[in-house]
């Protein structure tokens, strides 16, 4: 059975139309995603390799549409819930049946569900069981009749109604519960609450000085459904660790009447106590119901706010250019306990490492030593982490007399200590220790930044905004869908791939990977892909999913190097022999390439999508989407945040986009802060209008806090603000 059967083998008609409706799509292409889902596909061999069945959907939307189909399922299994409930208890009438089965969204069904749902035992429910629900009806009537006059009826010891005043409380308890219950009544009131609700927060008593770190919220109100993403998650962080009391409500005067409009005719002594139960109703049962409601409604619009600006900053981070096949000499810097060096091949295996001292006086020893490692193993970069020490270790190499070939690149060591403690770092390398481990994975971020951080855990990284305060469960299943849509849309080579790499490759999982790199330890070096299938578990479905993904780089076959599937090897073969050329020989061949009419080549299964895919593959086998790498420096006479003065332009490099602003490093230890407001010289509404994770920018400084480690910068040109 498939990850995705029980999600998808059942979809039915109704959902696909509601899917296709919502989503501005064809039935048939909603069915086919759901289909292929459901025979166990992953979402870059269907935007890759199914574009005909599909009508070229690309992953974003494929991904909408299983993401949609789970929501639409989550919702059939509570109305099966409900029903089933209500059947137990003898409570189903057809027209219940209706509703529940017509309901379209979670919070409808929950409306419908309100007045039958099994409650703890409400003053309502006391009330009822002392008689007194008649006495409620006959208010609601709102008859000219004295209301005191009907309650002497129900006034009783045996009653347990121990005066009338009691039976009229009791009856507008029931009142307020009718009120709280009604579908149409919490319908109107929730739209109060979204079109006009304040979110207010102060600080609670007495936790003035321990929350000082959200003192912008002491005292803060605005519209709820307007307020930015950060600001929620901010303000809720807050009430979360006690530190803020926060509320969304709207006028509480203009709730109530819209209630009492609906309900009160007239000016009866009736009418008059149903106004008391209405006003009750509001303020103790379905304000706090809608006010929960609104305020999980906003966690969630938040949540999706900050899960997006997480992935897209992931995403850039994790298609950054790659310095490609370089002998690296990396260094983990440190003051106190020395530099840790180490000497990585092209391939990123390690062959040295040593311990240097350039920070503590005499620095001859280490320039020798450095020295001499950049001879005997022909080091073509130097990787300098950015940590504590890193701008004077860099400093300290350029200082040396190298080769103008060499590149010096300092390099984000953000989550390097993470990985030198992890498991996947010790099975690595088990007889050295996490200093060799952090230097190592910093020295192979600067030769293949995907290859190396999807080791880590994404949350680690440092490109997200309030990450641990939204759902986790949400922010996992982002993160995981970005890793393995870079990981398939660079391709990965079989024969030097990690596991963690591998297992990230469609229709691939961690058992098959470690097969994988087990089977070429034993028996060398993949040389077709038609050796994936000797790798125990990888069967015909795995390999149909990871083949077009996986690249052979030394291949006999040449398609083996390229993007394209095996299933459409025949359509190339008929293209080369077509054209009276080899495969090896029409690849690349651009002039020959661009004489091909694909129109010869469609067939019932393939279309001009694929086609079109083949060829742009044909001229460039095997190409690396990734931008072109390119060096970059710091400027040299800054290296701490006392160094910084107002009216400085300086350069730096974008560290993590949020939804206020981007901040930027800039070599102080210290990244700066470019507020929305200073990103342009226009008006924008979203930072990545702008500017992306690991660009660089040159900037202005604005501000410089250095007590409290804050640092105001602008990117603006025609003048500051």
């Amino acid at each position: 059975m498939t990850l995705f059967n029980s999600l998808f083998n059942s979809v039915s008609m109704k959902t696909i139309q509601i899917i296709s409706t919502e989503m501005k799509l064809a039935d048939a292409q909603v069915s086919a995603v759901a289909q292929l889902l459901d025979q166990g596909a992953t979402i870059p061999f269907i935007a890759r390799y199914r574009k005909e069945m599909t009508g070229s959907l690309d992953e974003v939307l494929i991904a909408g549409i299983r993401d949609r189909i789970e929501q639409l399922n989550a919702l059939n299994d509570r109305k099966q819930a409900i029903l089933k409930s209500l059947k137990e208890r003898d409570l189903l009438t057809q027209t219940l049946l209706s509703q529940i089965q017509n309901a379209a969204s979670m919070t409808e069904l929950e409306d419908q569900y309100e007045k039958y749902r099994p409650k703890k035992r409400t003053r309502a429910q006391v009330a009822r069981e002392k008689g007194l629900e008649p006495l409620a009806l006959f208010l609601l009537d709102q008859t000219n009749q004295d209301p005191l006059q009907e309650a002497k009826k129900y006034s009783s010891l045996e009653k347990q109604v121990e005066s009338v005043e009691a039976a009229i409380s009791g009856a507008r308890d029931i009142v307020a519960e009718i009120v709280n219950e009604d579908v149409d009544i919490r319908t109107r009131i929730r739209k109060l609450f979204f079109d006009t609700a304040l979110i207010q927060s102060c600080v609670r008593k007495g936790k003035d000085e321990e929350g000082l770190k959200f003192k912008d919220y002491f005292d803060w109100s605005e519209t709820a459904f307007k307020s930015p993403s950060h600001r929620i998650l901010a303000m809720l962080r807050g009430l979360n660790e006690g530190v803020l009391l926060v509320h969304v409500l709207p006028d509480e005067e203009r709730a109530v009447q819209m209630i009492e409009k609906k309900i009160i005719k007239n000016h009866s002594r009736s009418a008059q106590e149903v106004q008391s139960a209405i006003k009750d109703s509001y303020k103790r049962l379905l304000s706090k119901s809608i006010e929960k409601e609104c305020m999980g409604e906003l966690k969630a619009k938040a949540d999706e706010t900050a899960i997006h600006i997480f992935a897209e900053n992931l995403k850039e981070l994790l298609l950054s250019a790659p310095l490609g096949q370089k002998r690296i000499l990396a260094i983990d810097p440190g003051f106190r306990t020395g530099c840790k060096v180490v000497c990585l091949d092209a391939q990123g295996q390690l062959l040295h490492h040593d311990l240097i001292f350039p920070h503590q006086g005499n620095d001859q020893k280490a320039k020798e030593k450095v020295l001499t490692l950049l001879k005997t193993h022909k080091i073509e970069a130097i990787a300098i982490g950015n940590g504590t020490a890193g701008r004077e270790t860099e400093a300290f190499v350029k200082k040396l007399a190298l080769d103008t070939g060499v590149h010096i690149v300092m390099v984000d060591e953000s989550g390097a200590s993470i990985y030198s403690a992890s498991s996947v770092a010790r099975e690595e390398f088990p007889d050295h220790d996490i200093t060799v481990r952090g230097a190592v994975s910093i020295g192979r971020r600067l030769l293949d930044p995907l290859a190396e951080l999807v080791k880590l855990d994404p949350k680690s990284i440092g490109v997200g905004q309030y990450q641990h305060d939204v759902d986790q469960k949400l922010l996992r299943k982002s993160l995981d869908d970005v890793v393995v849509s870079c990981v398939n849309q660079v391709g990965v080579e079989a024969n030097t791939a990690s596991r963690e790499l591998l297992c990230r490759v469609s229709g691939l999982n961690d058992t098959i990977a470690a097969n994988m790199v087990l089977f070429r330890n034993e028996n060398g070096p993949f040389k077709s892909r038609k050796d994936f299938l000797k790798v125990p578990r990888l069967g015909p479905k795995a390999f149909e999913q990871s083949a077009g993904f996986l690249r052979i780089h030394n291949a006999k076959h040449p398609l083996d190097r390229s993007g394209i599937h095996p299933e459409a090897y025949g359509i190339v073969e008929k293209m080369a022999r077509d054209a009276g050329l080899s495969i090896e020989k029409l690849a690349m061949n651009i002039e020959e390439i661009s004489r091909i009419d694909l129109n010869r080549y469609v067939t019932d299964t393939v279309g001009m999508p694929t086609l079109r895919d083949i060829v742009k593959e044909l001229a460039s086998p095997g190409r690396d989407p990734r931008k072109k790498f390119q060096d970059f420096s710091f400027d040299d006479t800054i290296h701490d945040i006392k160094d910084l003065v107002p009216g400085m332009k300086v350069p730096g490099i974008v560290t993590n986009v949020t939804a206020f602003g981007a901040f930027v490093d800039i070599g102080v230890h210290q990244d700066g802060l470019v507020h929305i407001s200073q990103m342009a010289d226009r008006y924008i509404k979203d930072p990545n209008e702008i500017v992306i994770v690991r660009q660089v920018v040159v900037v202005t400084v604005l501000e410089v806090d250095a007590k409290r480690k804050r640092i105001s910068l602008s990117m603006k040109k025609n003048k500051l603000q």
